[in-house]
């Protein structure tokens, strides 16, 4: 039980990936947690928090929508922590303003207009992205170390139609400028690409790479991303909460890794899998790079190694009926 036993905190956006494992994690640790949704009458979206343990004692649903300005009010109330994690995050973006930029920034900006009126408001924890670390044009090679002095840079997202990196870094900036000058306590977290069990029934972005993979993918992407497990992601979010001295932003990610190693380790785990042999372009592969862990684990964060990640997710997948084999 933590020492924050029995706290009233919030959780934007909680039916997600991310925010349904920091909830479940919450009550684990005796928070009372008020949780908004989009739609409070969706089983998809919210039975799997309804049946977390603690639930029914210390959990309230709340409808939400991020462009209203003025919503969260009611949700940030009484609140010593507000997690804001509700943000869009897929690829296929036929409106990038609509779809994802206002979203992101507008979103944030009215959650933290609402934590501005309430002084029970004790510190926000964003979730950011390393979306919003990574994209500035510097090479990124197995040698370059990357840390949480890196921002982003929105013109070359732009020039280079990263919408989701844009968006995210649009929204951090915004969050930073904000919070500056209404002198809130606000630390970010920014997670790599976040893989591990679902407890949501529906597929995710980041799990959906992986599915793609292991069923029956002829080729695999010419990429290289860092990745981190859902768990460790969640209890940074609440580590960056009670830790007094945590600050600024938190870059999380286990490895940089390249789609061809994450195959290798996926054709180890998995022998009996039709995995893809080759790469979709004769391109060489995109480099990694490294991402330094010095300040993520002043946090208390001890690294789920990618193999285990890999092995929850897939085995997720098939609890969850979305593979066979």
């Amino acid at each position: 039980m933590s020492f924050n036993a029995g706290k009233l905190v919030c959780v934007t956006g909680a039916s997600g990936y991310i925010a349904s494992w920091l909830v479940k994690l919450l009550l684990h640790r005796g928070y009372t947690v008020k949780a908004t949704v989009r739609d409070p009458n969706d089983p998809k979206k919210v039975d799997h928090l309804l049946n977390l343990d603690g639930a029914k004692e210390r959990l309230f649903l709340i409808k939400a929508n991020l462009l209203d300005e003025g919503y969260f009010d009611l949700v940030v109330e009484g609140c010593e922590g507000v997690f804001h994690t509700a943000s869009p995050f897929y690829h296929d973006v036929k409106d990038p303003q609509a779809e994802l930029l206002d979203p992101a920034v507008k979103g944030t900006l009215n959650v933290l207009k609402s934590c501005a009126k309430f002084p029970s408001v004790k510190r926000v924890v964003l979730t950011s992205s390393i979306a919003a670390v990574t994209y500035n044009g510097k090479p990124r090679t197995p040698e370059v170390v990357v840390d949480e002095a890196w921002f982003s840079d929105p013109d070359f997202c732009r020039a280079s139609q990263l919408w989701y990196p844009l968006s995210k870094t649009l929204a951090e900036e915004a969050a930073w400028k904000f919070t500056k000058e209404n002198n809130i306590d606000m630390v970010t977290i920014n997670p790599a690409m976040v893989i591990g069990p679902l407890l949501q029934p529906t597929l995710n972005t980041s799990a959906a790479a992986i599915l793609n993979i292991i069923n029956g993918a002829q080729t695999f992407p010419n990429m290289s991303f860092g990745w981190i497990n859902v768990k460790d992601v969640a209890n940074a979010h609440i580590q960056a909460f009670e830790v007094p001295s945590a600050n600024g932003r938190y870059c999380l990610v286990e490895r940089v890794a390249h789609y061809s190693e994450v195959v290798r380790i996926l054709r180890e785990l998995y022998p009996q899998l039709p995995l893809p042999e080759k790469c979709v372009d004769d391109k060489p592969f995109v480099p990694t790079y490294q991402v330094s862990k010095e300040k993520t684990k002043t946090l208390g964060i001890e690294f789920i190694p990618l193999e285990v990640s890999l092995k929850e997710t897939v085995e997720s997948l098939k609890e969850k009926k979305f593979v066979n084999f």
